[in-house]
């Protein structure tokens, strides 16, 4: 079974054994045509020698010697010759036997099939007939093959026309099915970043509309003498435009793998967590018995905590906790909240950039761009964030991101700090 797979998942080693094969075959039957032949065709060397007595007319022997035939090509007569006891030689020459239907006797009948392997023509037919045999039977093999080698050529074709929808059959366990896997996966993940673009471009076009029609509007009122009233709103209009063009500015980058966003750097999660908490009056409890640290972007990750404490202010104005330990191999960071919660069907929606609940921006504003800004960050450190149900009413969002595997930790006072 493992020598089998180890051959299925190696399409170079089927063709070969496919080629070795036939070449195999031709080499067979060449050999046994050959061999037919050379047995039909071969002549002793040396006939045996045979006793011969010529004697006269009264009985006595008149010769007595050995007579050996001697080797040549067919004809009328049959030489043999003869040495005697005295050590002398002679030369016999006899006609051949004739029978009654005419001189010479006709050679035996050997079948239709003895002029397909008779020398010299007939081995040019039988290696001709072999090869049109081996022909015929290996193109189908080789054929099947790299039928799908085409199939993946024209998906590749089609792709690169501009159709990102269209996918490969993905058959057989070689490397043309790897191949094929391969390329659905990345058709998808480019697909999704350019309807990802596109949905960015769009929504993002209609959110800077909103801050910059409401500032055209109050600079038209405001007059000569704008009131303070005026001018906090053309600030706020202001600002609301600035957050947005950031966070759109870093969605992009964040798309592009190979933007540069930032240094990594050993990180120590504590410290950024009771200073982003600190800004909002969150509270937070620590469950660790020494420093937690990851591996990461300082600025991303303050962004991350501080976009998840600020989504959980917009929704409730009591108390928020941010939870931070560690499960396994990963610092977990859970921000919890007393709000409204999240419906189960929209709690993988909610981190689309744009997405936002129904009535969710009449009520709390914001662009829909915090969460799915967290996601990004979470995948580019190689971790993840996920929401579900607070219990007793409300929300959690968990974000986890892999532990620094050589960082130091020193040891604290107890298993939890609270700030």
């Amino acid at each position: 079974m493992q020598l089998y797979k180890y051959f299925a998942e190696r399409l170079y080693l089927r063709i070969w054994l496919t080629v070795v094969g036939g070449v195999a075959v031709l080499i067979l039957v060449i050999g046994w045509a050959w061999q037919v032949a050379a047995e039909k065709n071969a002549t002793p060397m040396q006939p045996p020698a045979r006793e011969l007595y010529i004697r006269g007319p009264d009985g006595s022997v008149l010769l007595h010697g050995e007579a050996v035939r001697q080797p040549g090509e067919p004809g009328d007569k049959v030489l043999y010759l003869i040495e005697d006891d005295a050590g002398r030689s002679f030369e016999m020459e006899l006609q051949r036997r004739t029978d009654r239907g005419g001189p010479h006797r006709p050679p035996p009948n050997l079948g239709p099939w003895w002029f397909w392997v008779k020398p010299p023509f007939g081995f040019l037919w039988m290696l001709g007939l072999i090869g049109v045999v081996v022909i015929v039977g290996v193109f189908p093999i080789i054929r099947r093959l790299m039928g799908r080698l085409e199939r993946l050529r024209n998906g590749v074709k089609q792709f690169g026309d501009g159709d990102l929808s269209v996918r490969v059959d993905v058959r057989g366990n070689d490397e043309v099915g790897e191949l094929a896997q391969q390329f659905n996966a990345a058709a998808a993940r480019i697909e999704t970043l350019v309807q990802s673009h596109k949905s960015l471009l769009a929504n993002s076009s209609h959110e800077l509309r909103s801050p910059l029609t409401r500032i055209r509007m109050g600079v038209e009122l405001m007059g000569d003498k704008p009131s303070p009233t005026f001018k906090q709103e053309i600030q706020r209009n202001i600002a609301e435009l600035d957050q947005l063009v950031d966070e759109i500015l870093l969605a992009s980058r964040l798309d592009a793998r190979e933007a540069d966003v930032g240094t990594s750097e050993l990180i120590d999660l504590m410290g950024l967590c009771a200073e982003e908490c600190a800004r909002i009056d969150a509270e937070l409890d620590v469950h660790a018995d020494e420093d937690i640290e990851v591996r990461g972007i300082a600025k991303l990750l303050r962004r991350a905590i501080r976009n998840l404490l600020e989504n959980a202010r917009r929704y409730t104005q009591g108390p928020i906790t941010l939870f931070l330990g560690k499960q396994g191999a990963y610092a977990e960071i859970r921000v919890a909240d007393r709000g409204p919660g999240v419906p189960e069907d929209q709690r993988d929606r909610i981190f689309e950039p744009f997405y936002r609940m129904p009535g969710a921006s009449e009520r709390h504003g914001g662009v829909g761009l915090g969460l799915a800004l967290v996601r990004s960050i979470a995948e580019r450190h190689d971790g993840h964030v996920h929401c579900e149900a607070r219990e007793g009413g409300g929300a959690v969002f968990v974000l986890r991101l892999p532990l620094a595997p050589m960082a130091s930790r020193a040891p604290t006072s107890g298993p939890a700090t609270k700030l």
